[in-house]
């Protein structure tokens, strides 16, 4: 062994002998004989990165977590799959590219046309995915890269049609006007989930529309009450009783309303004046309200978020039309009291833009839709069933359990407060909708439709839709693969809290709906990478950290266990460059403890002298102590506390192999009988080659230059636990 450990050189080589062996494909294991035929399966996806950019040090926390599951399962002889892949993350990927092109040659998407985008678009996500692709494998990763997947590569486009062609079928997918949060800047519709509330100030105006009018109502955005179809208040709320179910023309700023007094639950008699102006074409809530009561709706806002009510307002933005509102309402004398509040504004994810509720036609999920379910896959639906139903019996009867599992309360939440999906965006990156229309006729199909004059829906699906179907498009859904048939269900899937609602819970809809099963046994919940301080990791703060710099610095072995160590699961990680420093120095203390092994080796050992001095050792107390070390391990690693069985393994091999039982055994080896020495070499052997299987899932690199020193020929990485 040579005087010192260069990761940086040896890291690389180590990968290549990996993908060189095929090991990462569970069906050379079979063929190869090390993972038995009928071995049981374990199988996961990695949770797909964006082809919009690099890795950050998140990335590498969850593939180590991952990769830990799955080189331990390898080593218990499981027939293991991981299979890898990218998520062509249509709006943010979109988004980089239309900045880009803006930012260098002044131009839009429109500028370019469809096809020329879409091009550039294309060029740039396979740049990313490369580079994404030589950071997973850096962080030691044993992905089965023969079946890597692309969530917009033609076998998921595939699995997507035929998805929402079932879906539609059954009912579950229609077309309709409703309020949706819409982007003015990136002018498409955006999910619930897709938007950032950010605290602002902002004044809380308590008003009545005009003089002859008899409630006072409060709100902090006068600009919209131009939309107002009704005032509704709570129907126990005995201030406004007498005015329930009639109906007022008002003048509101110049401009003439109807609004008729409505008595609604969900309105909060607490709340201002406990009377509430009901927009029904710029709130969600308010069109909940206005689907109830049947009222009208009447769109004032534009979808570059411009005023379209005829006078001085007619074209503002609404924010200017808000400010020009309270004026002409204060000379009026018609404002009775203005606060200033901190309130939670809605903006888009990607843009930044103020989202602007508006009513649409688009595409949805119904989640609360009753459908019959007719196979009943692992006696887990019932035969009438909503989606939303589905979801929840999914975790509630124990089929899926969520880790740790105070999770499951904000998966049950969101599940309870789940609207209708809107699935249809205007963007061009992405799945174009499997939808086409011909005069009056519609034609929805897995494959184009026959005949001329049809033309496809300009839009595209939302990105979640088609990495829902993730768990079985990557095992070659919709057709009937062998690798469905082995790997599914998933054996657990490993995302960060932040996407517990976005990916998982659809994950699940979209299994439940498809197949009439669950796409996984496990959920094990990660929490988010932060910086020293608490800190999220951003552009902006500064405080980012490229995991590629620090494995080349330090070892990726070195940083796997720092953000490993201490990081219990569905908890935050503070992450502090100084830690894989220290774990460098435990890369150090490993080799070294392995070449004063080595060096210590009898140089005539035969096999009866071998054989003597394994008997020798067995009864040994310091290896009794190994397998009580092994249990425990074992028991962290099966119960998804890889920091325990990690910290413990760190702590045996520096404090108790090297501190305490080397010195123990160094006279021995130097100045005791031949068979003397052949037990103590014996005896250390088994505690380093036993404590580095162990060692292995966490440190995979440097436990497997080792092995193969002492065991020429042979591969850690697929030795049995």
């Amino acid at each position: 062994m040579e005087p010192r450990y260069d990761p940086a050189e040896i890291e690389p080589k180590i990968y290549q002998q990996w993908e060189d062996s095929g090991y990462f494909n569970p069906d050379v294991c079979i063929e190869k004989g090390v993972t038995a035929a009928d071995a049981e399966p374990f199988s996961i996806v990695l949770p797909p990165p964006n082809v919009t950019g690099v890795l950050h040090i998140g990335h590498a926390f969850e593939d180590t977590l991952q990769d830990i599951a799955v080189r331990y399962a390898r080593m218990q002889g499981k027939r293991t799959l991981w299979v890898p892949g990218t998520d062509h993350a249509a709006i943010a990927t979109q988004s980089k590219v239309e900045k880009d092109i803006l930012k260098t040659e002044g131009k839009s998407r429109h500028d370019l046309g469809r096809e020329e985008f879409l091009r550039r678009v294309n060029a740039f996500a396979q740049a990313s995915h490369d580079t994404i692709v030589r950071q997973v494998r850096r962080m030691g990763a044993s992905l089965d890269w023969t079946r890597e997947a692309y969530t917009l590569d033609a076998r998921r486009n595939l699995g997507i049609r035929t998805a929402f062609k079932k879906m539609y079928d059954l009912g579950l997918i229609y077309r309709g006007d409703r309020v949706v949060n819409w982007d003015p800047k990136g002018q498409t519709v955006i999910s619930d989930d897709e938007i950032v509330y950010q605290e602002r100030a902002a004044k809380l105006y308590t008003f009545r529309y005009d003089k002859n009018f008899p409630i006072a109502i409060a709100t902090t955005r006068l600009e919209t009450k131009f939309g107002d179809t009704a005032v509704a208040v709570h129907p126990s709320d005995e201030r406004y009783k007498q005015f329930v179910g009639k109906e007022y023309d008002a003048n509101f700023c110049g401009e003439p309303i109807h609004v008729k007094v409505i008595a609604d639950e969900s309105v909060e008699k607490d709340f201002g004046t406990g009377a509430l102006g009901v927009t029904p074409a710029h709130s969600m809530i308010d069109w909940e309200i206005a689907q109830r009561h049947q009222l009208p709706q009447k769109q004032i806002i534009n979808e570059y978020g411009k005023m379209t009510v005829p006078g001085p307002v007619n074209g503002k933005k609404a924010e200017e039309a808000r400010a020009w509102c309270a004026e002409e309402l204060r000379k009026a004398g018609l404002i009775e009291k203005e606060e200033d509040i901190m309130q939670n504004v809605s903006t888009a994810e990607r843009t930044g833009a103020v989202i602007e509720p508006l009513p649409k036609l688009q595409w949805f999920v119904a989640v609360g839709k009753p459908f019959i379910v007719k196979r009943g896959l692992l006696g887990l639906w019932n035969k009438k069933t909503t989606l939303k139903q589905m979801m929840r019996e999914a975790v509630a009867s124990g089929k899926i359990t969520i880790t740790p599992e105070r999770f499951e309360k904000i998966y049950f939440h969101w599940i309870d407060n789940l609207r209708d999906w809107c699935i249809s965006r205007q963007i061009w990156f992405g799945h174009q909708i499997p939808v086409w229309y011909r005069g009056d006729e519609i034609y929805v199909g897995v494959e184009d439709p026959k005949g001329e004059g049809w033309k496809q829906d300009a839009d595209t699906l939302d990105t979640w839709f088609s990495s829902g179907l993730w768990p079985f498009s990557t095992l070659g859904w919709p057709d009937e693969t062998k690798d469905m048939e082995t790997y599914f269900p998933n054996s657990f899937m490993a995302p960060g809290y932040e996407i517990l609602p976005l990916w998982v819970a659809r994950m699940i809809l979209m299994s439940g709906v498809l197949l009439e099963s669950i796409p996984f046994k496990k959920v094990l919940i990660h929490g988010i990478v932060r910086d020293s301080k608490g800190q999220k990791f951003s552009k902006s703060l500064g405080n980012g950290i490229d995991p590629l710099i620090l494995a080349n610095t330090y070892g990726a072995d070195a940083l796997r266990m720092a953000l490993i160590v201490g990081a219990a699961p569905g908890n935050d990680v503070k992450f502090d460059e100084q830690r894989v420093r220290g774990y460098r120095n435990f890369s150090t203390k490993v080799w070294n403890i392995a070449r004063f092994i080595q060096m210590n080796k009898p140089e005539k050992l035969g096999d009866t002298a071998r054989a003597a001095a394994a008997a020798a050792i067995a009864a040994r107390e310091e290896v009794k102590e190994l397998a009580a070390l092994k249990r425990e391990v074992t028991k962290h690693i099966e119960d998804f506390d890889f920091h325990l069985a990690a910290e413990k393994l760190y702590h045996y091999i520096w404090h108790t192999l090297a501190d305490k039982i080397i010195e123990a055994e160094k006279k021995k080896l130097s100045d005791g009988t031949d068979a003397e020495k052949a037990e103590s070499y014996a005896l250390l052997e088994h505690l380093l080659l036993g404590s580095f299987t162990m060692l292995h899932p966490f440190m995979p690199f440097i436990t497997e230059e080792i092995y193969q020193i002492f065991r020429p020929g042979k591969m850690l990485m697929v030795e049995h636990w």
